[in-house]
């Protein structure tokens, strides 16, 4: 299996299955000399742990991180950081009557397809149990763009199903099992996963990331323009349909006169471009949004065929999140850092030594 890695600079490569032994990553290309230990990237995973409320899955896993090289005495050395986090509460015997089904809206059939085997136990690779090390990962990414540039990524559930949400209160969004910035309709969220959590069913969800304080010039304008970049990372989250970078398809129905962000010297009128211009950051919050869809591995029974080809029906038991959105936030942010990372190393590494006498200006 390919692709399992991202990134130029800042390449991170995940490995492990949702009922293996362990998950693991190796970072690769972090700048030697920042302060790192294991409780900087433990405060993102607990963000992002399974078993916190009862609106996700029930698994525990406490997804304690380990070091394994890339740091002495505190410090990034700059050799590979080894990241391990071992799977400590599986229970594979809940998918012994499905193994040789395939669960429609699920990797199993191509998966089976493409490599002629595969791991029925959650999903194997397919499970998002994956992107623990991207969270992993993430925190390293964040933490350096934090302290040597003073960029902040937060995210937040902007609607649940039909239910859409406003910001009132970032600050409200980790103190909720929602992940939601809109703190006065917690109840209305609590009661609609109630009522989804007692029909067996699942719903989708739209997460909107913003980065703050990103300077100008990252993103390579043709191929590997920002946005670009950060579709293709965020389209690489489990479950994810659909990316919006600024306005997105709203855009659809907007005038050349309404989209364009005007400029002055006091800065940008608004942010419909979401952050970039030509594919290169402009200095202006990066906004991103992502839709994910509901999860396939519901209690409701539904017709699929088995390994043989022939009809069944299939009942998926086990621990499962009714909406995998209420997980995705820190998920999402992991990646835009990521993405970040890997484009200021390649910026600094051809342009550190550009002067530019133009005044940068943000809105």
């Amino acid at each position: 299996m390919s692709g399992n890695s991202i990134g130029r600079l800042f390449t991170v490569t995940t490995f492990g299955e949702s009922h293996g032994p362990a998950m693991g990553c190796v970072v690769d290309g972090c700048p030697p000399g920042m302060a790192l230990s294991a409780a900087d990237i433990q405060a993102d995973l607990e963000r992002r742990r399974p078993g916190k409320s009862r609106h996700t899955t029930p698994r525990q896993e406490p997804d304690t991180v380990r070091i394994l090289s890339g740091v002495f005495e505190g410090l990034t050395t700059g050799t590979p950081i080894g990241l391990l986090i071992e799977n400590v509460d599986q229970r594979s015997r809940d998918y012994g009557d499905i193994k040789d089904k395939f669960r429609p809206g699920h990797a199993d059939y191509t998966y089976q397809q493409k490599y002629g085997i595969r791991d029925y136990r959650g999903g194997g690779r397919s499970s998002a149990r994956e992107t623990t090390m991207r969270v992993a990962a993430g925190a390293i990414a964040r933490k350096y763009l934090g302290e040597r540039l003073g960029i902040g990524i937060h995210g937040y559930v902007s609607q649940l199903g039909p239910i859409e949400l406003g910001v009132t209160d970032m600050g409200a969004v980790d103190s909720n099992p929602f992940f939601c910035a809109d703190p006065d309709r917690i109840p209305e969220l609590e009661k609609f996963m109630d009522e989804l959590r007692a029909e067996g069913d699942s719903i989708g969800a739209k997460i909107s990331i913003l980065a703050s304080n990103v300077p100008p010039g990252l993103g390579e304008p043709v191929f590997d323009k920002l946005e670009a970049s950060l579709a293709h990372a965020l389209m690489s989250i489990n479950a994810v349909k659909g990316v919006e970078l600024g306005a997105g398809f709203a855009a659809i129905n907007q005038k050349g006169s309404e989209h364009r962000d005007e400029m002055s010297p006091d800065g940008f009128a608004k942010n419909d471009a979401g952050g970039t211009l030509g594919g290169i950051s402009s200095g202006q919050d990066i906004l991103a949004s992502i839709a994910l869809k509901p999860t396939s591995s519901i209690s409701k029974p539904g017709a699929t065929v088995d390994k043989e080809g022939k009809t069944t029906e299939i009942v998926t038991t086990g621990r499962h999140d009714p909406c995998v959105g209420l997980r995705a936030t820190p998920i999402a942010e992991a990646m835009v850092a990521l993405v970040l990372m890997d484009h200021y190393l390649r910026h600094r590494a051809q342009n550190a030594d550009v002067e530019n006498t133009t005044p940068v200006i943000t809105g």
